[in-house]
């Protein structure tokens, strides 16, 4: 596995995504931010899946992924680590992501939540936050690849030297 001279601090945790190409898509989104490593719960889609790779253009080498029977059980692994957990959801207590302030100490995995349903709420207890990407439009809905991407890039300047 080739890996990144600098990681970003930062997991993707994918909560039972149905589709392989938006698994492949968030590799590669992963790759291009060099984070940490991306977790894959219940029945999200695991590398050599074709959708997969199709999508992620070989970034399934470059980014160290793990496979997880239950998304609560990797919540719990990764607390157990030490590290800082996020739901990215349009919960009631949402706070929205540009005021999303980080400590460059911190480690947080950040849960993407399944296509349809979005993440589970009775995950929440085991995050330190939720977070919600601000929008403006009629759906209020965003692909779980493309919320992935948002999230990334402001976690990448987050950890940016000022």
């Amino acid at each position: 596995m080739t890996s990144h001279p600098q990681q970003l601090p930062v997991r993707v945790v994918l909560d039972n995504i149905r589709s392989g190409l938006n698994v492949g898509s968030i590799f590669r989104t992963s790759d291009a931010f060099a984070i940490q490593g991306v977790d894959l719960c219940g029945y999200t889609a695991r590398p050599p899946h074709r959708d997969i790779l199709k999508s992620a253009l070989g970034a399934t080498k470059s980014i160290p992924w793990r496979g997880h029977e239950t998304t609560r059980g990797c919540l719990q692994s990764l607390k157990d680590e030490g590290w800082k957990i996020a739901a990215i959801e349009q919960f009631p207590d949402s706070i929205h992501l540009t005021e999303w302030t980080l400590e460059s100490s911190e480690r947080w995995a950040v849960i993407m939540g399944n296509e349809v349903r979005g993440v589970d709420p009775e995950l929440m207890d085991l995050a330190d936050c939720a977070v919600e990407i601000p929008q403006f439009g009629v759906k209020k809905s965003l692909n779980v690849s493309v919320c992935a991407g948002i999230v990334l890039h402001h976690l990448h300047h987050a950890h940016q030297p000022a």
